[in-house]
């Protein structure tokens, strides 16, 4: 990516969500498309321009994508977090078109070792980070930043959100605010987690720009320290 100030030690990391009015990226159904044809472009030509797409094991197995680029081209790698490597050995993600998308399982010492040779039989590559019970993502972005990685799509759900969050491990902000209204107790939110306890650990973000793109308004925002 062009214009963008390459963190020390670790790629330069942009959330990209859509969302209702009330910040659910999902209905308390668990489905949700937000995005039009417009937006769905902005998504790929991002998606094109980064080294790397990061999810989380959660959003693989609810929704099983391919993390493709269409319209653009580009070839990002797809980097699962994934603590005990419970990823189905035919998941799209790590099967559609491998050569071009490479995948990255990103794991912790409690997975299965007989996991970790079957996805390695698959030309998967396995980043062990951290002893567990989660992916130390710290370590992660270092390690991706080690192998060359200088730009990420973090294209998360609400718990892997708030732990990049939480770690300082975001640069930037892009969300499609959708006109609608989903609401629900169940639904998820775009950042979930445990939560900050007040607004002073709370992260700031910096409006850098806003555009309207069909009916949804696409907002730009800035991590500030």
């Amino acid at each position: 990516m062009k214009d963008v100030i390459i963190p020390n030690g670790r790629p330069y990391v942009i959330l990209n969500a859509a969302m209702s009015l009330d910040g659910k990226i999902s209905t308390c159904e668990g489905g949700a498309e937000y995005s039009d044809e417009l937006d769905w472009k902005r998504v790929h030509k991002l998606r094109a321009e980064v080294d790397g797409i990061l999810i989380g094991i959660g959003t693989i197995l609810k929704d099983d994508p391919k993390l493709r680029v269409k319209y653009f081209e580009g070839n990002p790698t797809r980097i699962i977090i994934d603590s005990k490597c419970r990823i189905p050995l035919d998941a799209k993600v790590i099967n559609f078109e491998r050569e071009k998308y490479p995948a990255i399982i990103a794991t912790t010492e409690q997975a299965p070792k007989e996991k970790i040779e079957a996805l390695k039989k698959l030309d998967v590559e396995v980043l062990i980070c951290g002893p567990g019970p989660q992916v130390d993502l710290d370590d992660l972005m270092h390690k991706l930043r080690q192998k060359g990685f200088k730009s990420l799509m973090l294209e998360g759900g609400g718990t892997l959100n708030f732990s990049m969050f939480e770690q300082n491990l975001i640069d930037e902000v892009r969300i499609c605010m959708a006109p609608v209204i989903v609401g629900g107790e169940k639904a998820v939110s775009l950042v979930e987690g445990k939560g900050f306890i007040d607004l002073n650990e709370a992260v700031n973000l910096k409006l850098m720009k806003m555009e309207k793109l069909g009916k949804n308004i696409i907002l730009f925002y800035k991590v500030v320290d």
